[in-house]
């Protein structure tokens, strides 16, 4: 019974009744909805969102948020483009180029962060704004206008199958896509990293109180850093799937995505004060979110345009109730120790 009563009142409890609930509602509605085929590509045409959701909760367990991961994947992809494009650099070298960009990103925006003791959200909008402007001045150097987007990676064999760098994005394993199964295999890295690791428990233990960590002998402020640069790295990896699936090299690929990480994150059982997370609850909250995103206009006709309101809402409402019952049970709390 008290393992039962504990399932329960897990939050990712009521994230797994939500998502059959979708599936129910989503299934009567429309029956094409639950081919198995168009789930896996509404999941892929989501996957950047998905990945780095699950390094925003680090960053958020210690207290902190990212903001700048969707300019950082526009960055990604265009130095992926101009590099292969106008570099005749080999496609995998300039996706490793990529990276470390991104990596020094994330370590600049951590460092002010961590050891200048700025904010956060000032750090990462910040960011945004340099990083989107890096991606644009970097697509200037392209002979391919920056509307148009670098196209033309090295795609498909004369049997017809995606080989080399589109099969990133294009690619199957064992009937499943590509990129739902790295985005596994970064689940189980993740879950293990956060929840069996030393590493994982400085990140919650720098989220619940830093000063305390710090005295018991934690570096704090590398810690804080390590997870900007993780963050940084997986919107590399968005940036380079992406490119991969569309086959085009934009400077402001995945522009939008920052409400939809957050919103996973927060949704997910994070809370935006650090301390507490998991990565299951962002998993099952991005694939909430994902599936919300499928279902609405193929079953009720809602526009893709209007999507960022029902997410909106969610996460004000997420935030609204947690406040609410984080009240109470102070309350609750008081007023037993009163009597």
């Amino acid at each position: 019974m008290k393992m039962l009563k504990k399932i329960t009142q897990r939050w990712e409890t009521f994230l797994v009744l939500f998502l059959i609930l979708e599936f129910v509602v989503f299934g009567a509605a429309n029956p094409k909805f639950l081919r198995t085929q168009s789930i896996m590509n509404s999941i892929v045409n989501y996957i950047s969102v998905c990945i780095i959701s699950l390094f925003v909760t680090m960053v958020m367990i210690t207290g902190g948020i990212d903001i700048q991961a969707p300019s950082i994947i526009g960055l990604s992809s265009i130095i992926i483009g101009v590099l292969w494009s106008d570099a005749g650099m080999n496609v995998w070298l300039a996706v490793l180029i990529a990276a470390v960009v991104a990596a020094l990103c994330g370590a600049l925006s951590g460092f002010f962060i961590a050891y200048c003791g700025v904010q956060p959200m000032v750090v990462t909008l910040g960011g945004s704004f340099l990083y989107s402007g890096l991606a644009l001045l970097v697509s200037g150097m392209s002979a391919t206008p920056a509307y148009q987007g670098i196209s033309g990676f090295p795609s498909k064999t004369d049997a017809g199958a995606f080989v080399d760098f589109r099969f990133l994005g294009k690619g199957t394993i064992l009937g499943i896509p590509t990129q739902i199964v790295i985005y596994i295999v970064l689940i189980v890295l993740c879950v293990w990293v956060l929840h069996y690791t030393k590493y994982g428990e400085r990140l919650y233990l720098v989220g619940v109180n830093s000063r305390a960590a710090e005295y018991s002998g934690i570096n704090t402020r590398a810690v804080i850093m390590s997870t900007y640069i993780l963050s940084a790295l997986s919107a590399a990896l968005s940036g380079a799937l992406l490119t991969s699936n569309v086959n085009s090299a934009k400077y402001n690929v995945g522009s939008g995505y920052t409400l939809a990480i957050i919103t996973a994150v927060v949704l997910g059982g994070t809370l935006n004060t650090g301390g507490k997370g998991s990565i299951l609850g962002t998993v099952l909250a991005s694939l909430v979110i994902c599936i919300l995103r499928y279902g609405l206009p193929l079953c009720f006709n809602v526009s893709t345009q209007n999507l960022d309101l029902p997410i909106g809402i969610i996460l004000v409402l997420v935030v609204l109730g947690r406040e609410i019952a984080g009240r109470n049970m102070l309350s609750g709390l008081f007023h037993r120790r009163k009597s």
